[in-house]
């Protein structure tokens, strides 16, 4: 790689992402996380033009080793939208450096997507949450002390999850609750302790991702919205311990309804 810078290196991939597909803009990007992917397949299956190819064949990107990420991008047109969906993402746990957790996010703002889909796979921490129920990200608590962002850059996340998504989300599915999202380091689990602790802090979600996505999202003015599927309920309200078949099967089960709610929210962007 000639630069180990990240925004240079996100200008590149963008550069290729839009030769490779011969489009110059598009109107929103998807990112699926843990268990996603069949609601991909769901999502595009009246799209046209889709074409789909791996991550690392463009600057930056590395295929992902976390079992549920298919390490693709999928191009898809949803109507009158143009859509990347990228399917699977880098986790910090993986062993990387940071800048490579917000690379995909960084491209796609460099080549000009403006709306911004964050999806996760998430422990369900408030009483009431079932297994395969999609929760609105209202803010995130970032518990790993870490931020992609190096120097001086002083990113506002007030509001970072956009009032405006959320609001049109919930138009199209009024009974989806909000909660906040709390991101772990990992790969382990949290402890039934750390469940507790999380909890009194007011977090209602959470996993092991999206936040430093989320960060990299705002600095590059890009409207964000997260949703979280919750595929387990969090250590210590169960009783049950927790592994990541689990998880992979909740985002199958719920593969329709998501492929659908991505479909429709899309297609009524703005």
């Amino acid at each position: 790689m000639s630069t180990q810078d990240p925004y240079e290196i996100a200008r590149t991939a963008a550069a290729q992402l839009k030769d490779k597909l011969g489009v110059d803009s598009f109107d929103a990007a998807v990112v699926l996380g843990s268990g996603w992917r069949p609601a991909a397949d769901v999502m595009t299956e009246n799209a046209t033009d889709v074409v789909e190819f791996p991550m690392a064949e463009l600057e930056g990107f590395l295929p992902p080793t976390a079992e549920g990420h298919g390490g693709t991008i999928r191009f898809a047109r949803l109507g009158d939208k143009s859509v990347l969906i990228l399917l699977g993402r880098t986790h910090a746990y993986e062993g990387h450096e940071l800048w490579r957790t917000a690379h995909a996010v960084r491209t796609v703002a460099a080549a000009g997507v403006k709306t911004l889909v964050l999806t996760n796979a998430a422990g369900g921490l408030l009483e009431g949450m079932r297994v395969g129920e999609p929760v609105l990200i209202s803010d995130h608590i970032n518990f790993t002390a870490k931020t992609p962002l190096v120097g001086a850059n002083f990113v506002n996340l007030v509001d970072a999850y956009s009032p405006r998504l959320r609001a049109a989300t919930k138009k199209l599915r009024p009974e989806m609750r909000e909660a906040v999202y709390a991101m772990m380091p990992g790969p382990q689990y949290e402890t039934p302790a750390e469940i507790n602790m999380l909890r009194t802090l007011g977090a209602g979600l959470v996993g092991m991702s999206t936040v430093y996505e989320a960060i990299a999202a705002r600095e590059a003015d890009v409207e964000l919205l997260g949703i979280s599927l919750v595929t387990n309920l969090a250590a210590g309200i169960t009783g049950e311990p927790l592994n990541h078949t689990e998880v992979l099967e909740a985002g199958r089960a719920a593969a329709q309804d998501m492929g659908e709610l991505l479909a429709e929210l899309v297609g009524s962007l703005s």
